[in-house]
Order: structure tokens, then C-alpha cells, then sequence
């Protein structure tokens, strides 16, 4: 319809794009006014920015989720786990996305005034709480990443002290574990240190007085020197008596401490690994609170909540415009097209509330056709069976005795 008074801008790609994101119709909207154009083209604007922030919160969130565990200082990026959290924070945004839509879809217009009354808030409060947590799972990725170089400060110095707590751990543990080897085997190692002990003192005398060292004798290999040096090896072949008797017990004290000695090199190695192991997605959230505080934690996640929940109250504060009474104007003719009428406010339910009352005119037009086709059905075989009750009366009339053979016949074929 061509207007002389009126003329409406022709829309842009992006603008109808925008109306599908906000669930507008576009033939309505073409033929509403430029004020509702703009109403759901901002209303679009922010579900699609919404479903977009959600997007890149859920992608870093993922992909803290999947990076390797390492430093928290020195983590380079990795080229996989990007590819990973770059596919599902699309899917995230797009559900996002989805779910925003069918809520401000969904979010009608209330009483067509500005003010919001309890009763629109008490229907509009289940989309009120699902944006709020939406709101939430946005802000905490995007909070963890504003803070980001005071997080990995603060959680190195985390992953520092588990990682000496972690090393006190294992000294004791294997510290204890050698202390009950060395008990098991007591007496061959107290006997055998005692003997190592003796021979480094005999070494060390038969050394000094080669030398002239701590006796006024003048230094050679005098009688002294041969007595020191035959008391050396008189050691030497009880220490190698005692091993020869004592190997076997030797040798397995020795075994099992080279064990224990591998199984603790082993720990001290995985203790690194360990303590970079602290880099999870709840801990990065844990220092974000401590860092921000509790109030600029509050405030940015209400940022969200604010872009969140703006469409709902802002339809729920919409007054109707041309673009609503268009729409009721093509629901009713589209009611009207498939034979259904509705008497507003027609009767009160038990508890007293006015209910509508539907009248589906073409399925009670089908209805009464149905009906009357069966009631047809059931006169017309009335009569049938009237009409062949009178031939077989007639044919009794007539022969009784061939009536009689007939019936005969049929059961015994039968």
C-alpha cells in the first residue's frame, strides 16, 4: 500500500537481520512505524551481542578448561586446544544465543502500559531467573580474563607453595621409610659403619705418620708405619670377612635402597607436575573473587545481569504501538482464515478468574458432519435389515419346506 503521508526508509540487510534475532516480523515491521523498526532492531542488537559475548566467555572458559597444565606465568598458547574451545564456544553462543531469543520472543508486552506491575513481574520472573543465570555463566570467563596477569601471579605463587608442600611430603615419607630399612637391617649396617669408621681412622694414622704428622718421629716408613699399616689391613680382611658372611643381607639392603632411592627421584619429578596441576577453571575463579574483591566481582557480574535482563523489562515496559495492533490484527485474521473464534473474558473458572472461551467452527463443522453422516449410516442399515427381514418372510410364505432344506444345506457345508 502506497502512502502519500508516510514514508518508511527502505531496511537494511543487517536491520532484518537484527528483527529475526529480537523475533520480529519483518512484514509487519515494513509496514509498521520507523520508532518500532528501531524497538526491535536494538532489542535484536542485544540478544545477538549477548549470544556473542557468550560465545567468547564460553570459548576461554573451554579453553582453561583444556590447555595444558603448566606454569602459570610461562604458558605458551596452544594451537589445539584453541581449534577445541573455538568450536565449542560457538556452540555455547549459538545455544546462548537461542535461549535469549526464545525469552524475549517469548516476553509479551504486559498491560500495554510503562509501569511493570507485580503480576507482570510474577509471570516474567521464571525468564527473569534464566537470564540471571545466564548473565552469570558470562561474566565469571570474562572476570577471570580482565583480571588475568593478577591471576597468574597470584596462582604461581600457589602453585609454588603446593609444590613445597608437596616436597616436605615426600622427604618425610621416604625419610621415614628409610629410617624402618636402616631399623630392619640394624645390626649389619651399626656393625659395618663401625668397621668403615675404624678403617678411615687406621688410614688416616698410617697417612699422618708417613708423612711426620702428630708424633716426633721423623716421617717414612718406619717400625710405627709397618705396625699402622699391618693394623690397616688386618681391618680391610675383617671388613671383607664381614661382607663375605653378610653379602646376601648386604646386597639386598643395598637393592632395596637403590629402589627407594628411584622411587623418591621419581616423586621429586612428578612434584612439579603436580603442583602446575593447580591451573583448573574454578581456581582461576576462587583468585578472581580474592583479587577483585567481593564488590567488583558483584558489579560486573550486575553489568551483565543489566544486559541481560534490558529486553525483558523493556517489553515488559513497551507501550503497544502500530506494530502490536498490526500483529493482533493478522492473528485475528489468521483465526478467522481456519474458523476459530475467541470470546474474551467470556466465563470465571472455581477460583474466580475470567477465562476465554474458543470456538474451533471448522473441527465442530466436521463434527456435526460426521455425526450426521454416522446417523445416516445407522437409518439406512435399519432399513436394510427391515427390508430383508420382509424377503425371507415372503419366502417362508411361499415354500416353507425349500426355506427349511436351504437352512439345512448351509450348515452342513458350513
Amino acid at each position: 500500500m502506497t502512502r502519500e503521508y508516510y514514508k518508511l526508509p527502505e531496511s537494511s540487510a543487517i536491520m532484518r537481520f537484527l528483527w529475526k534475532c529480537a523475533g520480529g516480523d519483518r512484514y509487519l515491521l515494513e509496514r509498521a512505524t520507523y520508532s518500532d523498526q528501531i524497538k526491535y532492531m536494538c532489542l535484536g542488537g542485544i540478544v545477538f551481542a549477548t549470544g556473542a559475548l557468550a560465545g567468547i566467555a564460553g570459548g576461554y572458559a573451554f579453553y582453561t578448561i583444556f590447555e595444558p597444565r603448566g606454569s602459570a606465568i610461562d604458558n605458551p598458547i596452544d594451537l589445539q586446544t584453541i581449534c577445541i574451545a573455538f568450536f565449542f564456544g560457538i556452540v555455547w553462543g549459538l545455544m546462548i544465543f537461542n535461549i535469549d531469543r526464545f525469552i524475549v520472543t517469548s516476553t509479551g508486552k504486559g498491560d500495554g502500559t510503562e509501569a511493570i506491575t507485580i503480576g507482570e513481574l510474577k509471570s516474567a520472573l521464571p525468564r527473569i531467573l534464566m537470564g540471571m543465570i545466564i548473565a552469570m555463566t558470562i561474566s565469571k570467563p570474562v572476570e577471570i580474563r580482565m583480571f588475568k596477569t593478577e591471576i597468574d601471579i597470584k596462582l604461581r605463587e600457589k602453585q609454588l607453595e603446593q609444590q613445597a608442600e608437596y616436597q616436605k611430603k615426600v622427604d618425610k615419607t621416604y625419610s621415614d621409610r628409610e629410617k624402618l630399612l636402616t631399623a630392619e637391617f640394624g645390626t649389619i649396617a651399626k656393625e659395618r659403619t663401625a668397621l668403615n669408621e675404624r678403617i678411615k681412622a687406621a688410614e688416616q694414622a698410617y697417612t699422618d705418620n708417613l708423612m711426620g704428622k702428630g708424633e716426633k718421629v721423623p716421617a717414612g716408613n718406619g717400625p710405627l708405619s709397618r705396625a699402622l699399616k699391618s693394623q690397616l689391613d688386618d681391618l680391610t680382611n675383617q671388613l671383607a670377612t664381614f661382607d663375605k658372611q653378610n653379602g646376601k643381607d648386604l646386597a639386598e639392603l643395598n637393592k632395596r635402597k637403590d629402589i627407594l632411592r628411584i622411587e623418591k627421584d621419581k616423586a621429586r619429578a612428578d612434584n612439579t607436575k603436580i603442583a602446575n596441576g593447580l591451573d583448573g577453571l574454578l581456581e582461576r575463579i576462587k583468585i578472581a573473587h580474592e583479587v577483585a574483591g567481593f564488590w567488583i566481582s558483584l558489579f560486573i557480574t550486575l553489568l551483565f545481569m543489566a544486559i541481560e535482563l534490558t529486553p525483558i523489562f523493556f517489553k515488559l515496559m513497551l507501550t503497544k504501538t502500530t506494530y502490536d495492533y498490526l500483529a493482533e490484527n493478522r492473528d485475528e485474521l489468521i483465526k478467522a482464515e481456519y474458523g476459530i473464534e475467541v470470546k474474551y473474558d467470556y466465563y470465571k473458572d472455581k477460583q474466580g478468574v475470567e477465562k476465554h472461551l474458543v470456538i474451533n467452527h471448522e473441527a465442530e463443522k466436521l463434527i456435526f458432519e460426521k455425526m450426521k453422516v454416522t446417523e445416516i449410516q445407522k437409518e439406512l442399515t435399519k432399513y436394510a435389515v427391515e427390508k430383508y427381514k420382509e424377503r425371507e418372510m415372503s419366502k417362508i410364505d411361499n415354500n416353507l419346506d425349500a426355506y427349511i432344506n436351504s437352512i439345512e444345506k448351509n450348515e452342513q457345508s458350513s
